[in-house]
C-alpha cells in the first residue's frame, strides 16, 4: 500500500513516491529563537515529528531537518531589551525549544542548521542569484526580483498581478518592484552583521531555508513542510528562489498544518489568550497533550481548551488502562488453545486498519480510532472467564506497537503486588475497626489512585484491578 500525501502545491492527495529508493528527505521550518514557542509551533513539531515517525515505521530512511532562525529583526529587538547578545539569547531558546518539545515526544532532527552557521552558503547562494539576474543590489539591501519568476503564486495560487504588498514583503524606496522581497539586509550601527560582497548586514528571513535544504538535503527534497501560515510569502519565496538558483524543482511535497484555536478564538497577544508550550508542560501531562494534538486530522484546525484537554487526558487513560490490564492479566492466563485463533486475527485486523487510516495524509484522528476499537475489544476480552498468553501477548504488542507510531508512551504505573493489596486491606479492616475511618479512607484512595477497586461485602472486602 503507498502512502498518500495531500500535496499544498497541487490541492489533491497524492501517492508517496520518493526521490531515492527507501529514503526521505524531509525539510520542516523551525522557531525564530526569540522567546519560548507557543502552542502553534508546537504543533507542526509534534505533527511532522509523527509524519517522519510513520516512514521510519514503513521503513523508510528519513534525514530529518528542523532549522533554527537565530538572527533576524525580532533576535534583534530582544537582545537590546535584555542587554545581552543575540547569540546569547539564541542559546538560551534553542535549548529551551529542544526541552520542551522533547517533553512532548518529539525526537531531535538529524540536522538542526543554525543561520549564522551557514552564513557562507547563504552569501554564496544569494551571489548565485544576483549573477543570474534574479535579484539585485540597491544600497546595502539585496532584492528578489519577483516577476522574473514565471510561476511565482503557484504554492498559494495566487497571480502576480493579484498579489499585494505589505505583511512580510517589506515596501521601500530600494526597490525596482513592491512585490521584490529581501534577500540580505544592510546592518544598521551597532547591529549584529557579516560581511558579504554587498557590505556589512544579514539575510532576509526567506533566503535561509532555501541555503540550508540545499546544503543538507541537496537541490530537489521529497518534503518541505511546516504551519499553514508559512504558506505564503516564506514557502512561495523559498521556491521562487531555490527553483531560480537550482534550475529545478524544489520539493515534489508540500505540507502544511493547520492552526489552532484557543477557547475558539484565534490565538494572539491581543486577546490574552496566548499560551507558550513551556508553561502548559508544566501544568498538564506532555502526553495528554501530545495525544490532544493527534486527534484531530494536522490539515484542519484545533480548537484548544483546559475542558478538552481534559477530555483528552480521559480518553488516553482508558487505553493505558486497557493496556495495563493486559499485561496484568498475562500473569495468570493459559497457554493458547485452537479456540483463540479468531482473536490473534481480530487483532491483526486492527494493525491493518491502523496503517490503512496512517497510510490516507497521516490521518490521526482515524488511527486513534482504531486504538479505542483495540481498547474496547481488549476491555472485552478482559471479561471472558479465561484468557489466553498469546492472545493478551498480541495485544500488548499491538497496543504498544501502534502507541510507539504516533509517539504516545504507555506507562505502567507502579503495581502493587497482590500481598502487598491483601496487607493495606487488612490495614484498613483493622483501622475501620479502631474507627479510625480517616486512615481507612486514606488507605482506599492509594488503592484507588493504584488502580485497584474495592468491593465491601457481607463476606469481607474484595478487590480488583480496574
Amino acid at each position: 500500500m503507498a502512502i498518500n500525501i495531500y500535496n499544498t502545491l497541487t490541492r489533491r492527495k497524492e501517492p508517496f513516491q520518493p526521490l531515492e529508493e527507501g529514503k526521505v528527505k524531509m525539510y520542516v521550518c523551525g522557531p525564530t529563537v526569540y522567546n519560548y514557542i507557543h502552542i502553534g509551533n508546537a504543533r507542526p513539531a509534534i505533527v511532522f515529528d509523527t509524519v517522519r515517525r510513520y516512514f521510519e515505521y514503513r521503513g523508510y530512511d528519513v534525514h530529518y531537518v528542523l532549522n533554527f532562525t537565530d538572527v533576524d529583526d525580532k533576535l534583534i529587538k530582544a537582545a537590546n531589551e535584555m542587554g545581552e547578545g543575540v547569540t546569547d539569547i539564541a542559546n538560551r531558546f534553542i535549548t529551551a525549544y529542544k526541552e520542551d518539545v522533547g517533553a512532548l515526544g518529539v525526537k531531535e532532527a538529524v540536522d538542526h542548521p543554525r543561520v549564522t552557521e551557514n552564513m557562507d552558503e547563504i552569501i554564496s547562494f544569494i551571489n548565485g542569484l544576483v549573477e543570474k539576474g534574479y535579484a539585485y543590489e540597491a544600497g546595502g539591501d539585496v532584492y528578489f526580483r519577483t516577476r522574473s519568476f514565471d510561476n511565482y503564486g503557484k504554492l498559494s495560487q495566487q497571480s502576480v498581478d493579484e498579489l499585494q504588498s505589505g505583511a512580510r514583503i517589506e515596501v521601500g524606496d530600494k526597490k525596482e518592484d513592491p512585490l521584490d522581497f529581501t534577500l540580505w539586509k544592510e546592518a544598521k550601527d551597532g547591529e549584529i552583521s557579516w560581511d558579504s560582497p554587498w557590505g556589512g548586514g544579514r539575510p532576509g528571513w526567506h533566503i535561509e531555508c532555501s541555503a540550508m535544504a540545499k546544503k543538507y538535503l541537496g537541490e530537489t527534497i521529497d518534503i518541505h513542510a511546516g504551519g499553514q501560515d508559512l504558506t505564503f510569502p516564506h514557502h512561495e519565496n523559498e521556491i521562487a528562489q531555490s527553483e531560480a538558483h537550482n534550475g529545478q524543482s524544489f520539493a515534489k511535497y508540500w505540507m502544511h498544518n493547520g492552526y489552532i484555536n484557543i477557547d475558539n478564538e484565534k490565538m494572539s497577544k491581543s486577546l490574552g489568550n496566548f499560551i507558550l508550550a513551556h508553561d502548559l508542560v508544566k501544568k498538564h501531562d506532555p502526553q495528554v497533550i501530545r495525544f490532544f494534538m493527534l486527534s484531530v486530522q494536522y490539515r484542519h484546525p484545533i480548537n484548544f481548551s483546559d475542558e478538552l484537554l481534559k477530555g483528552a487526558k480521559s480518553s488516553f487513560d482508558r487505553i493505558k488502562n486497557a493496556y495495563e490490564n493486559i499485561k496484568h492479566r498475562k500473569q495468570t492466563s493459559l497457554s493458547l488453545d485452537d479456540g483463540q485463533s479468531a482473536w490473534i486475527t481480530k487483532i491483526d485486523g486492527f494493525k491493518e486498519q491502523f496503517i490503512k487510516e496512517m497510510d490516507d495524509d497521516f490521518n490521526t484522528a482515524n488511527a486513534i480510532s482504531v486504538l479505542f476499537d483495540l481498547t474496547k475489544n481488549a476491555n472485552l476480552y478482559l471479561q471472558e472467564q479465561q484468557t489466553h498468553h498469546k492472545v493478551l501477548e498480541a495485544f500488548e504488542r499491538t497496543f504498544e506497537e501502534l502507541t510507539r507510531v504516533l509517539g504516545l508512551e504507555l506507562v505502567v504505573q507502579d503495581e502493587l503486588l497482590d500481598e502487598e493489596v491483601d496487607a493495606l486491606i487488612e490495614e484498613r479492616k483493622q483501622a475501620r475497626k479502631d474507627r479510625n475511618f480517616e486512615r481507612a479512607d486514606q488507605i482506599r484512595d492509594e488503592l484507588k489512585d493504584k488502580n485497584i477497586i474495592l468491593e465491601d461485602t457481607s463476606q469481607g472486602t474484595r478487590w480488583k484491578r480496574g
